[in-house]
């Protein structure tokens, strides 16, 4: 389950009483929870967000634990040490942490796309960061991911050469216009190296169930598991 913590957040206290009400049934069901946050700040306060998601507070009062997710986005635009304090309180807990590389929003190319001056455009800058700071578990996957777009599956094929062990997250299929038949690429390190979402296209649907069954079914052919 990836729940966007801005439409909880909106509604103040209650709407994170809400968040930690909707994680915990989620879990109880036997999912994941990947708060989709998108967080970025300096190593101090991106910390202290890690904490809040995925880690503990110790205060005079006691430790307080925090929503208790498997995993979180986060932004890279900070540089490393922000990167870095995330990681360092996420890996610790067993979380993950998923990095911002090539968003699927329109928006992306006026940043993301841009020649630095070394060659390569700033979303493969992103994508080595990701691939540095990344450790392998028992699967052989790193525990640092990558938000890389379905809706630029022309960038695929690059992104894994540059994580080759990095889990991809693929948001843009349905609503944005994403095609999951295009998405092979993003699965080269095996059938769980990329995870798709999708969340309007299924949520809106006239039948929610059918729609999602739809999607797994090609989502698990285009990862080359089918059959």
């Amino acid at each position: 389950m990836k729940p966007q913590l801005a439409c909880f957040e909106r509604l103040g206290a209650a709407g994170w009483s809400a968040l930690v009400a909707v994680a915990a049934h989620a879990r109880a069901a036997g999912l994941l929870v990947l708060a989709d946050a998108k967080r970025g700040d300096i190593d101090v306060s991106a910390a202290a967000y890690a904490e809040a998601l995925v880690g503990s507070t110790p205060t005079p009062f006691g430790v307080v634990a925090g929503l208790g997710a498997d995993a979180f986005t986060a932004s890279p635009y900070l540089g490393r040490d922000a990167v870095e304090a995330f990681v360092g309180v996420a890996r610790p807990a067993g979380a993950g942490v998923f990095v911002l590389v090539r968003t699927s929003n329109p928006g992306a190319r006026d940043l993301q796309e841009l020649a630095l001056t070394h060659g390569g455009p700033v979303w493969e800058r992103a994508a080595a960061l990701v691939d540095a700071l990344g450790e392998p578990g028992a699967s052989g996957l790193d525990d640092v991911g990558a938000v890389a777009a379905a809706t630029a599956p022309e960038h695929l094929a690059r992104l894994r050469e540059l994580m080759p062990r990095a889990v991809f997250l693929l948001p843009g299929v349905g609503a944005q216009g994403g095609d999951p038949a295009s998405l092979g690429p993003a699965f080269g390190a095996g059938p769980a190296s990329a995870l798709v979402t999708a969340s309007r296209s299924v949520a809106g649907a006239d039948d929610p169930g059918a729609a999602a069954e739809q999607l797994r079914d090609l989502v698990w052919s285009a990862s080359g598991a089918a059959g």
